[in-house]
């Protein structure tokens, strides 16, 4: 009998798998692997922690709910702690391994490993197969090869939502054929992999726990039991409650659920519930997901440089002074300030809360995106290389499809997504009047003293002048653009 390594990394799951799927069909002994990578609990190029608390237990629960749904259909999954370009190839040496299959990445760091494991494995006489699992539309159906898609999404958009089937999801086994004598090994703690466990904040918008099973029980409470896509498109801009919008995005990034799945529940949902702009603009959002992996697939390492896709040479600071005060929530401005702890407090933050930190870090502070986007891949629980990278792109004014120099105006935001300052991460701020939370940088010393605020002590002073920072920093971008 052929025996068939099935090595696991962003796919942590049994439904809609090809790569499973095949190995079923060939009737071979097949052995799950998972590696903890070390390379993957280092530090970032700036110096952060690749991979922060929430995201590793995350990661770690997911690991273990794929080794219980192996188990329950009388597998198992191999755990090793190391690097795959040196544990596989041992594997199927001691094991007369004749395949290897694996989801196919596109950027830099992960094809550098996949090119390393695949050499070695040919060298050694074994089969390598890749399979791509990891967007709702597969690239053979895209209307458009990778090298010619479009540098616009809409223009993306509407070619494929014209153009392109939507594949239907492969079915979850049932049974697997049980391992070959191995030692399976065990999951490791966050301890052994040098990370700190994380504590669980109450004001956390959800408890995200990993895995397939808590991820399908997270579409089915959201889609089903509180009936929320059908105002998806109203309240997914929100940054208060577990349901403003479906918080699917830490098992997708995971591999967790497939977005093809969701795809065929949304038009379960469309079938036997309603049908409206809510539920189009779900898949709207996972089209959006799809593009920053083509666009990665498309450009190669370019997302990571500092001009970004558009090579933009942008007299970008690296000041660390205050980009601390934007990592811990320091700024003087509470809307960027909340979000911001919300993100060190639980490794969450809602789209909207993105888009504004972001902003601010880039257009008022005028900081290095890469640093950004660094220090949301340490601590975001949801991180995912593409969507991350792509929208700090974009957001920079470098992505491919970025539109000058846009930005965000804290105060109208503050107004439009917390007018009544309900979203609390501040307490220090906890006596000011709800409607009068964001305007505290421009309140007089008196008034802040009647609430127990003292600027500079309590909370502190704006660390820019909101108006003049964007005017100095459209400046430096408009000189890169001339140049």
């Amino acid at each position: 009998m052929k025996r068939i390594l099935l090595w696991h990394r962003h796919d942590l799951r049994l439904h809609d798998r090809a790569d499973l799927q095949e190995a079923i069909a060939s009737q071979a002994q097949i052995i799950p692997v998972y590696c903890f990578d070390p390379r993957q609990f280092g530090k970032t190029a700036f110096g952060f922690p690749k991979t922060g608390s929430y995201r590793a237990r995350f990661l770690r629960e997911s690991v273990a709910d794929l080794r219980n749904s192996l188990r329950q259909r009388g597998s198992d999954l191999v755990v090793r702690c190391g690097k795959p370009e040196n544990i596989l190839p041992q594997l199927a040496r001691d094991f007369n391994i004749d395949g290897v299959f694996f989801q196919e990445e596109v950027t830099s760091e992960e094809t550098t490993i996949d090119r390393a494991v695949s050499h070695r494995l040919n060298s050694m006489g074994v089969t390598v197969k890749t399979f791509w699992s990891s967007t709702l539309f597969h690239p053979d159906n895209l209307p458009v090869s990778i090298s010619d898609l479009p540098e616009i999404f809409t223009q993306f958009r509407k070619q494929v939502e014209k153009n392109s089937p939507i594949d239907a999801t492969f079915t979850t086994p049932t049974q697997l054929p049980q391992l070959p004598g191995i030692e399976v090994g065990e999951i490791p703690t966050l301890e052994a992999l040098g990370v700190e466990p994380p504590q669980f904040d109450d004001r956390a918008v959800l408890k995200f726990k990993g895995g397939e099973t808590a991820g399908m029980a997270r579409l089915k409470a959201y889609f089903w039991e509180f009936d929320r896509l059908r105002s998806y498109k109203q309240t997914r801009n929100g940054m208060l409650g577990a349901n403003y919008s479906s918080k699917f995005s830490p098992w997708l990034a995971l591999g967790c659920l497939s977005p093809r799945y969701i795809y065929e529940q949304v038009k379960a949902y469309e079938s036997q519930r309603v049908r409206n702009d809510s539920t189009y603009w779900l898949v709207f959002e996972l089209l959006w997901r799809d593009y920053f992996r083509f666009i990665c697939t498309k450009h190669g390492d370019r997302v990571f440089y500092r001009g970004g896709l558009r090579g933009l040479d942008i007299d970008w600071k690296q000041d660390w002074e205050r980009f601390e005060l934007w990592a811990q929530g320091k700024t003087g401005y509470p809307l960027v300030d909340a979000n911001m702890r919300e993100l060190r407090l639980t490794g969450f933050m809602s789209n909207r809360g993105r888009q504004n930190v972001a902003s601010f870090l880039t257009k008022n502070l005028g900081i290095d995106w890469r640093m950004g986007a660094e220090w949301f891949e340490s601590l975001l629980i949801d991180y995912d290389v593409c969507s991350n990278w792509g929208n700090w792109n974009y957001t920079a004014g470098v992505g491919n499809d970025a539109r000058g120099f846009r930005y965000f105006n804290i105060p109208k935001q503050a107004k439009d997504y917390d007018r009544n300052g309900d979203y609390a991460w501040l307490p220090e701020l906890a006596k000011v009047p709800g409607k009068k939370v964001h305007e505290v940088y421009r309140m007089e010393a008196s008034e802040l003293k009647r609430y127990g605020v003292s600027r500079g002590v309590d909370y502190p002073n704006p660390v820019v002048d909101l108006m003049t920072s964007v005017k100095a920093n459209e400046a430096v971008y408009n000189a890169a653009l001339s140049r």
